[in-house]
């Protein structure tokens, strides 16, 4: 009898609980996304003598440290924005220190330099950063891939008789991302009365591309003195495509540096694995010795400097 008592229980309070989920859980999802669309509008962090649509600000697991270094750091967080990630200065700053601690531990279970460990910390350090900066480099190169179709459609919009605001807005709901999170944000922010100089500004800062600062001041230019801005943003949607163009033949002609680069990279650790199979106890002096450990600490070193060089010769900005 006391058995099925609780199974009563249990049963009545699950669907209870199911009950108030069902009809809570579409007004809670309704308010984070509200929270998140005034969030995405505020000022960026950082930003000096700006004031924020909204007073509060995504908070971290540390709000302490994410004042401070949205103060003192602003380029940690305007990267973090433009990368596109959902994450704040503090959450960054704890996984660095984390991967840092794990690689330096790690590092010393295998080995007895006291070098390697720290030199291993620096980069477990630097992971996450590198990672940021990876998705930061990614976003930007979709966003500059669906630009001009972004352009062509604000044109044709335009065309149609809608004002500008409006073909942003249209903007904003036909592109995916990251094209429409941007116009989406820059959209919102005009609905909350922020002038659309300010609001093309902080684009231009929110993507730090030269496409981008060239829409923005061809639109601004244009309010100030007149003039077809359909043909004008038309005229930079196929500057932009021309701009594609010499990227990718500038790219098959760099491809044998590339290549090299990767070859010359990869060839010490390949002929380090082979010769460990050749001769294991001729390799086992190099990673058991503390001079054969600082040995592979100046390669590795050096390796990324010439990896770093390599990349910057065949750098082109078009």
């Amino acid at each position: 009898m006391l058995i099925a008592f609780l199974v009563f229980v249990v049963v009545t309070g699950l669907v209870l609980g199911l009950a108030v989920g069902a009809d809570k859980l579409p007004q809670r999802l309704a308010a984070r996304r509200l929270d998140r669309r005034l969030r995405e509008v505020s000022t960026a962090p950082g930003d000096p003598g700006e004031m924020s649509f909204v007073t509060e600000t995504p908070q971290g697991p540390l709000p302490g440290v994410d004042r401070v270094l949205g103060g003192s750091s602003p380029a940690l967080a305007k990267l973090i924005e433009q990368s596109g990630v959902r994450t704040t200065p503090s959450a960054l700053a704890l996984t660095m220190l984390g991967a840092a601690v794990g690689a330096a531990l790690l590092c010393s279970l295998f080995v007895v330099n006291p070098l390697l460990p720290i030199a291993a910390a620096l980069v477990g350090g630097a992971i996450p950063v590198l990672w940021i900066r990876h998705k930061r480099s990614a976003r930007l190169r979709r966003f500059e891939e669906q630009f001009p179709e972004a352009l062509d459609l604000l044109s044709r919009a335009i065309r149609a008789g809608h004002a500008f605001q409006t073909a942003m807005g249209m903007v904003a709901e036909e592109l995916p991302a990251p094209v429409g999170t941007e116009f989406r944000k820059s959209f919102d922010q005009q609905n909350f009365g922020l002038p659309l100089r300010d609001v093309l500004n902080q684009m231009a800062e929110r993507v730090p591309l030269l496409d981008v600062k060239f829409f923005v001041t061809a639109v601004t230019i244009q309010r100030e003195t007149g003039g077809n801005l359909a043909e004008i943003l038309d005229n930079l949607a196929h500057v932009v495509r021309e701009r594609f163009k010499i990227q990718r033949q500038v790219r098959v002609h760099t491809a044998h540096g590339r290549f090299t680069g990767w070859v010359l990279m990869g060839l010490p650790a390949t002929l380090a694995v082979v010769l460990s199979f050749i001769n294991p106890d001729h390799m086992k002096l190099l990673f058991e010795e503390p001079m054969g450990q600082t040995m592979i600490m100046v390669a590795i070193v050096m390796q990324v400097i010439g990896y770093v060089w390599i990349r910057r010769v065949i750098k082109i900005e078009v």
